[in-house]
């Protein structure tokens, strides 16, 4: 058995070859003292070398070198980018003795903004993404990015120490300077043997700003100290939920908290709506919540999702879009979410990094005094280098004062010695200089024997004075250095400082309970439709506001009753009747102010409408109403015997050819005043009651009677009382919505009733360069107006004169309506 090794109970026999004639040499070894030494030592290498940053400058080995090297390089931000593939092989090949695939890994993880707060590499290619890694290093390229050079600068003042590479053929830092708290800023994870550490990324603002304070106040404690460091700054955004276990952690180093995806309810398509997500939890990806969510509705355990798309790009971040079916509460199917997906998730804080080259678990306070005295160390050695060069450079300019003001004894002795060395000696002798003074006399420049010469030497002489004595003063005061520190930090938070990107809730921050129903009730609604050709529905049994208040985005033309998964029937000027339904429409808010229609969807794209056809008003559809009134441009009016059938959409009028409904409404009373108001501002109104019902297929009966040339412009029902005339004159020729106009409003009971098919009465008097009214409107006091935008338009009070001009309007007016639709 000679050369081999055998265990005997435990124990290693060491058996090496050896001649016949030589005495056999065994060497017991016990197992378990040998696994220790192995593990122990492995566990050295992989806390030390590779997983654990240093608290100082936050980053671990292959961080560091990878900056230093960069900087070495000259990659700067001001130069072009270079291959990652060479960054790479200059660390492996002076700084890193392991394997090509961390250093790159490492590289790419610095550049990334969705994993670092502040980047410190420049990425140029495909650095990968929350879903995907990066490409091959041969094909992406790198340079410093601006705040790497923070982390650099000052590396040659002698600000830190350096030590041998793997090999000892150069030196390499053993941590950088580091001008800001990198480990709390750009946070850190890794698992090391028997230990693993889990620090979130911080506000970098937020963070210098509990430094200065530290160094102001060096006793304050962890609660003075979130006063400025509330929470994580995560890179992704969302909202932390609950604080109490950053609390936790910022005391004792451990501790959790839960982060929850940035998520509003929005109009996805005119007839549902959905879940945009635009933040998410931190390193979660789209392209998981979109797997989570396949499989949920898969396996049948969420119901209520129409479909999911991932809208994110480079231009406009992050956008997910969930789609709700009809009738489910996007509210209550967004809680179901954070339950079961990703959309909310939880952060272990584990913040464990070498102090002195020991692994220590840090509470907040311990991290900011490790890194504020790091930099007041790095400060006060570069003040003291800097102190060193001012004072060695002011040596040379005394001693070249004292050779420029005896020059020609200065020249004489130069020019009597027989070689450097005794030209230097007897310099040394006569002007009682230094060897590094009588040296720089020798090197000395002709053209710097000049009268202007002497002066700026001078001048240099005492700026360099005052620049020791100003160096002196920081080394000498701890409060001066401490005063130093803090300027400089925020000079860096003034460079690199973003605004916070993730909200902090100290409550559950849940919009909707759990209770929350995920089906929407079939509670009452009230439709409406805008000016701007909106349709929405409002959640309230409640009227209409009727207080003097308007529609927050512009003039609600007409509304209707009904449930959230009731129908709707739409009047339009083709005379058909639509079916719709109210679960199809955005849900808007009806708040105190006003309803606000901004958020509905065109009605237009809900509804099958022919060309040129435009929606006229809303209706119930159920057996009870009395019937709709339609009159139409050639003064044809019709009252429709109600006649619901079981499709889409019907007619309720013949109209002739060329003939167009204008106005359409659901008669509430007989007893309401029909009114028609031709272009040539002629108005009629007769009762309801005179015109008798027809069935769907009845052409209508006369309304008004026409002249020539001339049309109906207005055709509606309202009650006498309290009713108002609205007419805006122009021209027949401008195009309508671009014509200012001149608008006049009366009272409704100074227009006398005639008999139905008659001509009226005169509403309204041109002026030069007037001939037609290009709108008008009949209905309850006070009334409103709105521009093309959906702006308000003010409307004079009403004169009192039927048939006098009108005066002229800010701008354009496109609808007018009253206030109350209760």
């Amino acid at each position: 058995m000679a050369g081999g090794n055998q265990g005997y109970g435990g124990r290693v026999v060491a058996k090496p070859p050896v001649d016949d004639d030589a005495q056999e040499l065994i060497t017991d070894i016990d197992v378990t003292e040998e696994m220790e030494t192995s593990f122990l030592e492995y566990a050295y290498s992989v806390i030390y070398a590779r997983a654990i940053p240093d608290a100082r400058d936050g980053l671990k080995p292959v961080q560091r070198r990878i900056l230093y090297s960069m900087d070495e390089m000259g990659v700067k931000p001001d130069r072009p980018h270079v291959k990652c593939a060479r960054v790479v092989g200059d660390v492996m090949g002076k700084l890193h003795p392991h394997g090509d695939t961390a250093i790159y890994d490492a590289l790419v993880r610095l550049g990334q903004d969705f994993a670092m707060r502040l980047p410190v590499v420049d990425g140029h290619g495909n650095f990968g993404s929350l879903d995907s890694g990066p490409a091959a290093m041969r094909y992406t390229e790198c340079r410093m990015a601006p705040a790497a050079l923070a982390m650099t600068d000052e590396l040659d003042q002698e600000t830190v120490d350096f030590r041998p590479n793997y090999d000892g053929k150069m030196n390499e830092p053993v941590v950088l300077p580091a001008a800001f708290p990198n480990l709390l800023v750009n946070g850190s994870t890794g698992i090391a043997v028997g230990m693993a550490t889990n620090i979130p990324p911080h506000n970098l603002v937020e963070c210098i700003q509990a430094v200065k304070h530290l160094l102001k106040h060096p006793d304050a404690d962890v609660a003075e100290l979130m006063r400025f460091v509330p929470g994580p700054d995560l890179p992704t955004g969302g909202k932390i939920v609950g604080l109490d276990g950053i609390g936790d952690a910022y005391r004792t180093g451990r501790g959790s908290f839960k982060i929850r995806a940035t998520a509003r309810i929005e109009q996805t398509s005119p007839r549902r709506k959905g879940i945009v997500v635009t933040e998410l939890p931190y390193m979660v990806g789209p392209e998981k919540i979109m797997d989570q969510i396949k499989t949920l509705v898969q396996n049948k355990k969420l119901s209520g999702i129409a479909d999911i798309k991932d809208l994110t790009d480079l231009a406009n971040g992050t956008r997910l879009v969930i789609e709700v079916k009809n009738g489910i509460n996007p509210d209550a199917m967004l809680e179901q979410l954070y339950k079961m997906t990703k959309l909310e998730d939880s952060f272990g804080i584990n913040m464990v990094a070498l102090v002195e080259g020991q692994p220590q678990t840090l509470s907040l306070r311990d991290a900011l005094v490790v890194y504020a005295d790091h930099r007041m160390s790095v400060t006060l050695r570069r003040t003291r280098f800097q102190h060193r060069k001012a004072s060695e450079r002011l040596h040379l300019v005394e001693g070249l004062l004292i050779a420029i003001a005896d020059i020609d004894d200065v020249i004489a002795i130069i020019r009597g010695s027989d070689d450097v060395a005794s030209a230097r000696a007897k310099l040394i002798e006569v002007f009682e200089l230094s060897e590094a003074q009588a040296n720089y006399i020798l090197d000395l420049q002709l053209r710097r024997l000049t009268k202007f010469s002497r002066i700026e030497l001078e001048s240099e002489r005492d700026d360099l004075r005052d620049r020791i004595d100003a160096l002196l003063a920081i080394i000498d005061d701890d409060a001066q250095l401490r005063a130093l520190v803090a300027k400089e930090l925020d000079a860096v938070a003034r460079t690199y400082g973003t605004p916070r990107r993730t909200v902090l809730l100290a409550g559950g921050g849940a919009p909707v309970t759990t209770a929350a129903p995920l089906e929407i009730a079939d509670d009452p609604c009230v439709v409406m439709l805008s000016s701007a050709g909106l349709l929405a529905r409002a959640d309230t049994d409640e009227p209409i506001p009727a207080d003097g208040r308007r529609a927050q985005h512009d003039v609600i033309v007409s509304a209707v009753r009904t449930t959230a998964r009731g129908e709707y029937g739409v009047l339009t000027s083709a005379g058909r009747v639509l079916r719709a339904h109210a679960i199809e429409l955005p849900s808007v808010a009806l708040t105190a102010d006003a309803p606000n229609l901004k958020g509905g969807s065109r009605a237009a794209e809900l509804l099958d409408l022919g060309k040129g056809e435009r929606i006229l008003a809303l209706t119930t559809l159920t057996e009870a109403t009395t019937g709709w009134a339609l009159g139409t441009a050639r003064g044809v009016v019709k009252r429709v015997v109600p006649e619901l059938l079981g499709r889409d959409s019907w007619e309720v009028i013949r109209l002739e050819p060329g003939d167009e409904v204008v106005g359409a409404l659901e008669l509430r009373d007989e007893t309401d005043e029909l009114v028609f108001v031709s272009s040539d501002a002629q108005l009629l109104h007769f009762p309801a009651a005179a015109v008798r019902p027809q069935g769907r297929s009845g052409g209508g009966v006369a309304g008004i009677k026409l002249a020539p040339g001339t049309r109906a412009v207005f055709f509606g029902a309202t009650p006498e009382a309290d009713a108002v005339v609205v007419t805006v004159s122009g021209s027949s020729d401008a195009l309508p919505g671009t014509e200012v106009g001149l608008v006049k409003v009366t009272g409704f009971e100074e227009y006398p009733g005639k008999g139905r098919a008659t001509g009226g009465v005169r509403c309204h008097r041109f002026l030069k360069g007037e001939d037609a009214l290009t709108l008008a409107w009949v209905g309850p006091a006070p009334a409103i107006a709105a521009a093309a935008s959906g702006s308000p338009v003010d409307l004079p009070p009403a004169t009192g004169r039927r048939d006098g001009s009108g005066t002229p309007l800010p701008q354009p007016v496109v609808a007018i309506s009253t206030r109350s639709h209760g």
